[in-house]
């Protein structure tokens, strides 16, 4: 099949081609119901069930795809979107816009230096050599450090009545592609800025970070001028109710009309819980989505209280709605439970 005659009129949907991002995103993906087959060596696959294609890129790349309107939407993380935005500044055009927090493939770009070296402070590394893949928000962070350093000299030489020192020579940025933690121990740099997950690579490398230059997590962006905006719109609704159905359970009980507030204190939900009547007219039962984290502490507290039947159900899937701004769920929430 000539794929490239078919992406006519379809919205491109860029996703990592590999990496640590690529298998939570096909997961999601999959749980959106976005239905497709990636053929062996294809960076491209059409959509069987929307007007959709997926669009194979590595995940530096994607912000670029997505800020030039090359394609619609686009998974990525929120390091790569900081430094694309850093290297090409938005205009009214170009650029992209945030959709969704995925709240997968967190980490953060730290600075880092020896642990047994004479670093201990990012200012102690300007005029030195630096090692990164993200050399325009490594080259931002030394121009803001050498502009503060620069100030605060000048400003401790006028109180002094003494001279200004000489200006500092300008951080040098070198750019690597890959195995970055390994600079420092090869004499190239004195100092790296690079992606933390665990720490266990950065502790394996003898180093330690003395700065965090931005923290980051996976995110749905979108161009400023997608081809199909309600395509997009339908997209993000199903993502978002993945990712709710994954942070949350359905918590049902039975409990004491008299100890109705109380529990739904405990179990407030995303909006309000649901309220039955039972048969027992002294009794009602309470049905309300909890944060998976917290599920077994608020049985605890439910059963303290006085409730009874308590049962916790999987949710597969949800639609709750967008939040209104006090945080409360702004639409009728359904959802698929397992």
């Amino acid at each position: 099949m000539d794929l490239v005659n078919h992406l006519e009129g379809r919205l491109l949907f860029a996703v990592p081609k590999k990496g640590r991002l690529q298998q939570p995103t096909l997961d999601l993906l999959s749980g959106s119901d976005i239905q497709f087959r990636r053929e062996t060596r294809l960076d491209i696959a059409l959509v069987k069930n929307h007007n959709l294609a997926l669009v194979f890129l590595p995940a530096a790349d994607i912000p670029t795809f997505v800020g030039e309107g090359r394609v619609d939407l686009g998974i990525t993380g929120r390091d790569q979107v900081a430094e694309h935005e850093a290297t090409s500044p938005s205009t009214e055009t170009t650029g992209v816009e945030e959709v969704l927090d995925l709240g997968f493939g967190k980490c953060s770009l730290r600075v880092q230096v020896p642990e047994k070296g004479e670093i201990h402070d990012p200012k102690d590394l300007i005029s030195k050599n630096v090692v990164t893949s993200f050399v325009s928000l490594t080259q931002q962070y030394f121009d803001r450090l050498e502009k503060e350093q620069a100030a605060k000299e000048e400003e401790e030489a006028k109180k002094n009545g003494t001279t200004p020192k000489p200006k500092h020579q300008p951080t040098k940025i070198k750019y690597v592609g890959g195995s970055v933690e390994a600079a420092c121990a090869l004499g190239v740099a004195d100092g790296i800025v690079d992606l933390v997950e665990s720490g266990e690579t950065m502790k394996a490398a003898g180093l330690k970070d003395i700065d965090t230059v931005v923290s980051s997590t996976a995110v749905l962006i979108k161009s400023k001028n997608p081809s199909n905006q309600a395509l997009v719109d339908l997209i993000a609704s199903r993502i978002l109710g993945v990712i709710t159905a994954q942070k949350y359970v359905l918590c049902q009980y039975n409990v004491p009309r008299a100890l109705l507030k109380t529990a739904t204190g405990i179990t407030p939900g995303k909006r309000a819980p649901t309220i039955t009547p039972l048969e027992h007219q002294d009794w009602v039962a309470v049905s309300s989505m909890v944060e998976k984290k917290e599920i077994a502490n608020k049985m605890d507290e439910l059963t303290s209280l006085g409730a009874t039947d308590i049962l916790v159900l999987n949710i597969a899937n949800s639609r709750t709605g967008t939040e209104t701004n006090n945080g409360e769920d702004g639409r009728t929430m359904n959802m698929t439970l397992t």
